[in-house]
């Protein structure tokens, strides 16, 4: 037997696909014919308030759906919290907010008279969010396929949904990977780098150029937008590379730095494998480099800024041998 519904609910969180799927719950415990949707862009407090008490005379349950209430003020919060001391008794209330803090007014009314259903995806733990989207359709994807994905995606979780259900639909019962991520995913992100660092990594200087040039072209974004993104995003990944170093020098497992770093395991391992292949000197030097390269390419330099990312891709880039020669 299906439980009683409380007069309101305020539902929160970043996972957009997982406030819908409550939305329609609701929906269907009440049917569509007796829903009314507002939003708190054009709608008050007191709108939504009338919007309850009238559908409520009508004698059959009914709900009433408002959206972006983290917009409202004071005295549509006031509103809203008069109406919950005596909710119409055939009315259920749906609020729906990005993001709430719980010890708001709004949030204190509505946990007092009903139910808050926050639904968050974890931004350092994206990875393990779209692999269990993925098996909830049936599909199968390994780490470093999720990881790939929200690479190639970005971090909005509905255009996250939106691809898994499109590669989930494509895939059938058979399980994807990196391949298939790469092949079908459609690029949202502004700078999906990890071509680009995992060529760095693992010192492949052509992969290196050629993801560089390759991100250039898919950007959308002038080169003189591109070029700084790509900059910052080197610098970040190679600071997580040393940490890992010396992290590794403390005696720490992969497995173990995950847990002080806060990520995935799996990603961990990888730079891991990737401070093994350059020693601390060099990566000191490689942050050495990419400073002058930030300076370049902010006027330090008359060349072309995606030139200078080329040069100073060869030379934080080649092979150890290589780089021994020239030094």
């Amino acid at each position: 037997m299906a439980a009683e519904l409380k007069p309101v609910y305020l539902i929160t969180g970043a996972d957009r696909p997982k406030i819908q799927r409550a939305l329609r719950r609701l929906r269907s415990r009440i049917g569509e014919e007796a829903v009314e949707l507002l939003s708190a862009d054009d709608a008050s407090g007191a709108d939504a308030v009338a919007a309850c008490n009238s559908m409520g005379l009508l004698g059959e349950q009914r709900l009433v759906i408002v959206e972006d209430v983290e917009r409202w003020k004071a005295a549509d919060v006031k509103s809203l919290a008069e109406y919950l001391g005596d909710p119409a008794p055939d009315t259920v209330l749906a609020l729906v907010a990005a993001e709430l803090k719980k010890d708001s007014a709004l949030a204190k009314a509505c946990a007092k008279a009903g139910e808050i259903l926050t639904y968050d995806v974890p931004k350092r733990r994206l990875g393990d969010w779209v692999s269990t989207q993925f098996k909830e359709r049936g599909v199968q994807v390994d780490a470093e396929g999720a990881r790939v994905l929200v690479e190639i995606v970005g971090e909005n979780p509905e255009e996250l949904v939106s691809e898994v259900d499109k590669i989930a639909t494509w895939a059938g019962s058979d399980a994807v990977g990196v391949r298939e991520i790469e092949q079908l995913a459609a690029g949202c992100a502004e700078v999906p780098g990890y071509e680009l660092t995992d060529a760095w990594g693992r010192r492949d200087l052509a992969g290196a150029l050629t993801a560089c040039q390759t991100l250039i072209e898919r950007s959308g974004d002038p080169v003189s937008r591109t070029v700084p993104a790509l900059i910052g995003l080197l610098v970040a990944h190679v600071g997580r590379v040393r940490a890992c170093q010396a992290l590794a020098e403390e005696g720490l497992s992969p497995r173990e730095a995950a847990s002080r770093l806060k990520r995935h395991p799996f990603y961990v391992e990888k730079l891991y494998a990737q401070a093994r292949n350059y020693d601390s000197d060099e990566l000191r030097g490689v942050m050495v480099r990419l400073a002058a390269l930030d300076h370049a390419v902010k006027g330090g330099s008359r060349l072309a800024v995606d030139l200078e990312l080329e040069r100073a891709l060869i030379d934080i880039t080649r092979p150890r041998g290589a780089a021994a020669a020239a030094a």
